[in-house]
């Protein structure tokens, strides 16, 4: 048995070499993928998943400021954390990471590949912490993640933010939430008593989001009911007024989009649906859709790379530097 193992281990390494091994041409090819969900747990199992390091010493070429209080909710402080290169010298675009884990859990730490490696780019970065399900509901984390974008154009000058150029990125329900508050800025629905600064944004990058809770699928899901508080049968009107899908229109931001087709969480289905109706009303739409790859597939380090290869891209292009 020991030695089919290892047989069988040999043959698995050279069938799936490409998964996890950088190759020379992984910024403009997506790094192979898996058959399907099963496989890749093997492949984790055998210790052939490189990931991300989550947690390091921030560079000493960025700045890093901590738990920034951008608003207090019910006697709750909610905090910030703003990266930026040491030798900035001018204003310049702002990408605000906005985290995952179905509303319920999760950490603004946990985009710190990104900010410290888009700080050493030129950005200022951010990222944001939101309240969860047990304390309040959805949608109410969108009017958070919107408090943090005026306060950040508000506090503009202390942290070299170029207000003219931002853009909201996030990962999973991270991404719900950046599509939500870059699909909404042009309506009046999540306006509130006393605000002066808007909070549009001039792109938006979502990472496999839903974008749609009306389909069978995500209203009967757990994650799904949690977050609302209620079923569907209940009160469906909300399912589909909260949906990213009902804000689309000719006047949202360019729009980067990347999926899995393997993602056993969000569908590929809802990607798809979502980049149909942006191409629809004309919002200019950029699709990566990485084939053999699930959900968070941006934790294993060639996808980071792929990712970020083109994030940067797309910023370069909509979100120049000064």
């Amino acid at each position: 048995m020991r030695s089919s193992f290892f047989v069988f281990q040999i043959i698995w390494v050279f069938l799936f070499s490409g998964c996890s091994k950088d190759t020379s041409d992984l910024p403009v090819k997506p790094p192979g993928g898996y058959w399907n969900m099963t496989t890749i747990k093997i492949a984790y199992a055998l210790g052939m998943i490189d990931e991300i390091q989550m947690e390091f010493p921030v560079p000493d070429d960025v700045t890093e400021i901590k738990d920034l209080v951008y608003t207090t909710v019910d006697s709750t402080d909610l905090h910030l954390d703003i990266y930026y290169p040491e030798n900035i010298n001018k204003k310049q675009p702002l990408l605000l990471f906005i985290h995952g884990g179905g509303l319920s859990k999760g950490n603004k730490k946990d985009y710190l590949r990104y900010t410290c490696d888009f700080a050493q780019r030129g950005y200022v970065t951010a990222t944001v912490q939101y309240r969860f399900v047990d304390k309040v509901k959805y949608p109410e984390q969108i009017y958070e993640v919107i408090s943090a974008v005026r306060w950040l154009k508000q506090n503009a000058d202390s942290f070299h933010i170029d207000t003219s150029k931002i853009a909201l990125i996030g990962g999973s329900a991270g991404g719900l939430l950046a599509m939500m508050v870059g699909y909404s800025a042009d309506t009046d629905i999540f306006k509130t008593g006393g605000d002066s600064v808007s909070y549009n944004v001039e792109a938006v990058v979502d990472l496999y989001g839903p974008v749609d809770f009306t389909t069978p699928y995500a209203r009967e899901h757990s994650i799904v009911k949690r977050m609302f508080g209620k079923t569907y049968d209940e009160e469906p009107d909300i399912y589909k007024k909260y949906s990213p899908l009902s804000f689309v229109s000719a006047d949202d931001p360019p729009t980067l989009v990347f999926q899995g087709t393997i993602d056993d969480l969000v569908p590929v289905s809802q990607s798809d649906t979502l980049v149909a109706r942006l191409k629809t009303v004309g919002v200019p739409v950029e699709y990566h859709r990485l084939k053999g790859w699930p959900h968070a597939m941006d934790v294993e380090v060639n996808v980071n790379k792929y990712c970020q290869y083109y994030m940067n891209r797309f910023f370069e292009k909509y979100l120049p530097q000064n």
